[in-house]
């Protein structure tokens, strides 16, 4: 049974060294991608304050199709393109939103969100989705989160490569 060690650094760039050390133990040995979304979620949920969503899209016939998650019910499905899910994939860039109000065609699967990071999963250029961590806080995310957070999901990949 893994054991969640909740960390008091002074940094996020120590929380989330930690976070990467953790998740490399929680994920050794499996290479299920539905089971390794499922456990990273759940230790982002857990480890990170000032969530309200935490989870994955899958790419499935050509649109984003709901993972494994934690926090309240989701949309199902994003076309490619549309909200800042849909557009992190098309751009296959790390999409930050500090106000997702301000951002054209953002998709409200819950209203108390405020902001947002969605980091495209791209392995050897072929995408398999997305992770999205949404925020009831303005300005919660910022440039350590994304480091730390491309950092969570490149070893999220290593692990479910052949």
């Amino acid at each position: 049974m893994f054991e969640l060690k909740p960390h008091l650094f002074t940094s996020k760039a120590q929380t989330y060294a930690a976070l990467e050390t953790q998740l490399r133990a929680l994920l050794h040995g499996e290479r299920d991608f539905i089971a390794n979304c499922a456990n990273t979620a759940a230790l982002l949920w857990h480890a990170l304050p000032d969530l309200n969503w935490a989870g994955f899209y899958r790419l499935v016939d050509g649109q984003l199709v709901l993972g494994p998650f934690q926090g309240k019910p989701a949309c199902v499905r994003i076309q490619l393109g549309k909200g800042v899910c849909g557009t992190a994939a098309t751009m296959r860039t790390t999409m930050l939103v500090p106000d997702v109000h301000r951002f054209p065609g953002h998709i409200a699967c819950d209203p108390a969100s405020q902001s947002e990071i969605v980091v495209p999963l791209v392995p050897a250029g072929q995408l398999l989705g997305v992770l999205d961590l949404d925020s009831p806080k303005l300005n919660r995310f910022d440039a350590d989160d994304q480091a730390g957070l491309e950092k969570i999901a490149a070893v999220l990949l290593a692990s479910v490569r052949r």
